[in-house]
């Protein structure tokens, strides 16, 4: 299993605690490594020394934008641009890219962070604006494949590829060799789909996967009620790998038949545990159990 490297998200950290203590922590818990992004005013090695004394190694970072919206497009290639070049100096080899989550109204009157969970054909992009978000994501995968770095899709829910069908509409538009995935087992399991048929379908095509774990009963809750992102998360809809509902046995098999190696990213977004540090142990407990 050599080849399988598991990280930590520090998303469930509360951003008033420092960078350092939050890297710490996730190498007191058992972690190889952590997702690395730039700093401002921060070089590339002083980033990477920051990991390297955290005993850490870095893992793919993420970016998110508009993709659909031509405004942003030359800001959009200046981003993908500068954090390829930075992955290259850090040694990362995957980036996660994924749409930003979206509170922009649509026509029928509800924003995607409103229709979190429960969306419609009619929270959806026009087809001219799937066209722009093509274009330019195909445009970063270009760019950071130029400079070695894998461009990895992340599905997320509040943002315009969240079901399974925008997914599948979006990875048979651009070619494999620019975009690959880097999905999310939870966001894909909250917006109602099955996290295992896409990775089962998806598994030649994976370069890095966000471990997340739902609690189904409060994903229903929030769905029936119609609860917005922010709501649905104060239902407890997130949870530790191994307390919800997603298949990661099932999932890991399919990632060895597929021969996957690559970073795998622990992540809850917001735990019911005690600490943040209490929610990292759990979770790699858990892998730890299942032989990961």
């Amino acid at each position: 299993m050599t080849e399988w490297l598991i990280g930590c998200g520090q998303i469930t950290w509360p951003r008033d605690i420092s960078e350092e203590l939050i890297l710490a922590e996730i190498a007191s818990a058992g972690y190889a490594g952590a997702p690395i992004g730039p700093k401002p005013a921060t070089s590339a090695a002083e980033r990477l020394a920051l990991w390297h004394r955290s005993g850490l190694a870095p893992a793919p970072g993420y970016i998110g934008a508009d993709f659909w919206d031509p405004r942003k497009y030359p800001a959009i290639i200046a981003q993908a641009t500068s954090y390829a070049q930075f992955a290259r100096e850090v040694g990362v080899t995957a980036c996660y890219v994924a749409a930003n989550v979206d509170n922009t109204k649509l026509v029928n009157g509800r924003t995607r962070m409103q229709a979190a969970g429960h969306v419609t054909a009619a929270d959806g992009l026009t087809d001219a604006e799937w066209d722009q978000f093509i274009a330019t994501i195909t445009e970063v995968g270009t760019i950071m494949r130029a400079h070695g770095v894998t461009a990895a899709f992340h599905n997320h829910v509040g943002s315009f590829v969240e079901t399974r069908t925008e997914l599948d509409r979006l990875m048979d538009a651009v070619a494999p060799d620019v975009l690959a995935l880097g999905p999310d087992t939870g966001h894909m399991a909250w917006a109602g789909d099955d996290p295992v048929a896409m990775v089962q379908a998806y598994a030649p095509r994976i370069r890095t996967m966000h471990l997340k774990d739902v609690n189904a009963a409060a994903a229903a809750k929030a769905r029936a009620d119609g609860t917005d992102y922010r709501g649905a998360e104060r239902y407890g809809v997130w949870t530790e790998l191994g307390q919800g509902s997603v298949d990661f046995p099932t999932i890991f098999a399919t990632l060895r038949a597929a021969h996957f190696a690559g970073w795998l990213i622990v992540e809850t977004d917001v735990t019911q545990l005690e600490s943040p540090m209490a929610s990292a142990l759990q979770s790699r407990a858990y892998l730890r159990s299942v032989g990961i």
